[in-house]
């Protein structure tokens, strides 16, 4: 696991080329196209590197243009918008193929006290209660062919226990709600920024399939097709992505092929540390 995190984290440390430009690589893990939280993890981290330290990011809003390509690298372009006295404003645009692929607005804030409320934490089982999402699915993908098998189950830097599994390999009707506890699978490096961008990264994980939940159909059918349109993610308090993090998913929405979904993380001592929104698409051939 500790090589599988670190590949998590080289995966997240971008090369910087030019002046505010940087490369990212994607990994060789059978997929058709680049997950799209490898994508906002990695504009996020562009971004970062031209704000100073103190200032971490409090909201990122973003846009998936076309699909990214798994064969060439990625380049991420930064504008810097604005420097202000307590907020810094960020434009990222990722490239391939001389063409925009995704573009993310990022804004970034010095560290101020405030009123402070928030939406109490679900009564949830713990964690160490649940089965890890690894040994779900190798317990549902038995029937699959053992090129897509072997994607499905490789393990992962990390680690996911659904509180209410969803079977996608045999997909039921059910209330549009998916939760789950989240973390990185060992111990990262006391950088805030990189938290950040794990969390990025991990938000991403199954926040669309939630819209899929009520129809009984699931990304793995032949006949639907669904990818993410937006992403915007708000980080309200700290945390680390290496301990345990609850991720609460509903779909309040979902016409004209397209699903609505939110999130809401809780630090496990119940502090709510970020809120997520989605748009996707959802499309029956």
């Amino acid at each position: 696991m500790q090589q599988s995190l670190e590949r998590l984290i080289a995966l997240l440390d971008l090369e910087e080329i030019d002046v505010n430009h940087f490369r990212g690589n994607s990994p060789n893990e059978g997929w058709q196209r680049v997950y799209g939280g490898q994508v906002i993890g990695q504009a996020l981290v562009a971004a970062s590197r031209t704000v100073d330290r103190d200032r971490p990011a409090h909201s990122l809003h973003g846009y998936f243009l076309r699909p990214g390509d798994t064969s060439v690298p990625i380049l991420y372009v930064v504008d810097r918008i604005r420097d202000g006295k307590s907020f810094t404003t960020r434009r990222v645009v990722a490239v391939q193929h001389g063409k925009a692929i995704f573009n993310m607005a990022i804004s970034f804030q010095t560290v101020e006290d405030g009123l402070a409320h928030q939406f109490d934490m679900p009564n949830v089982p713990a964690p160490e209660e649940l089965e890890d999402e690894v040994s779900l699915r190798k317990r549902w993908a038995e029937k699959l062919p053992p090129e897509y098998r072997n994607a499905f189950t490789r393990e992962r830097p990390i680690e996911v226990r659904p509180i209410n599994p969803y079977n996608f390999f045999d997909p039921t009707k059910s209330a549009p709600f998916y939760n789950c506890w989240m973390r990185a699978r060992d111990a990262l490096p006391d950088d805030r920024r990189l938290h950040q961008c794990v969390l990025a990264y991990l938000s991403d994980w199954a926040l669309l399939d939630t819209s899929l939940i009520p129809h009984g159909i699931s990304y793995m059918q032949q006949n639907v097709q669904s990818a993410s349109l937006d992403h915007a993610m708000w980080f309200h308090r700290e945390f680390r992505a290496d301990d345990w993090l609850l991720f609460i998913q509903d779909s309040p929405s979902a016409s004209g092929a397209r699903g609505f979904n939110r999130g809401l993380i809780y630090r496990r001592d119940g502090a709510l540390v970020a809120s997520v929104a989605q748009e996707g698409l959802i499309r029956l051939r």
